[in-house]
């Protein structure tokens, strides 16, 4: 049997999640997208990877000592952008903050636990909307409907949150606050 699937990620406040995820509901109903409904409202830091649930501990003590170094800090979400033809998510302010923070929990994880780094040189931040069932022909209407609209918010960022996939969906297994 296979080790559990999990990522590590940002979660938005809640009422930014339920707004990014009335977006998600709208490309499932008009585009016929609605993959990205499997899964909260997130900014990916850690792609997702195979853990042992009997190292699940290990996991947890190595996240737990990360945050205590780290702070929070604001972050734009700015409007729509596209991985043309198959993606469209809300953008996301590359700040240095935000670039910083991911590169050194890659490091640790990677010092730490072994774990595998796959995400140094290519890292995007973003909240997708619509994704990989995202048909190519439909791709152009889609794209047109998200890129008109204007769409700005502040997320504080203030833990980071364990996601693990239960075989259909992924849930939120436990958030790590910054400080605690």
């Amino acid at each position: 049997m296979n080790a559990p699937l999990f990522f590590i990620a940002l979660l938005p406040d809640e009422g930014i999640q339920q707004e990014i995820t009335r977006f998600k509901e709208y490309a499932a109903r008009h585009f016929r997208s609605s993959r990205a409904l499997r899964s909260p409202p997130h900014i990916t830091l850690i792609p997702p990877f195979r853990w042992p649930e009997a190292r699940a501990v290990e996991l947890d003590a190595a996240l737990e000592s990360f945050v205590l170094k780290e702070q929070p800090f604001d972050l734009g979400l700015q409007n729509f952008n596209c991985f043309a033809p198959r993606v469209i998510f809300v953008d996301v302010e590359r700040t240095t903050e935000l670039q910083a923070l991911q590169y050194r929990l890659e490091t640790c994880l990677t010092e730490e636990l072994g774990l595998e780094a796959k995400s140094r040189r290519d890292f995007n931040p973003h909240v997708t909307v619509a994704f990989k069932d995202l048909h190519r022909k439909v791709f152009p209407e889609a794209w047109a409907y998200f890129s008109r609209l204007n769409y700005e918010r502040v997320v504080q960022v203030q833990a980071l949150a364990l996601l693990e996939h239960t075989g259909k969906r992924w849930e939120v297994r436990r958030e790590f606050g910054f400080g605690e």
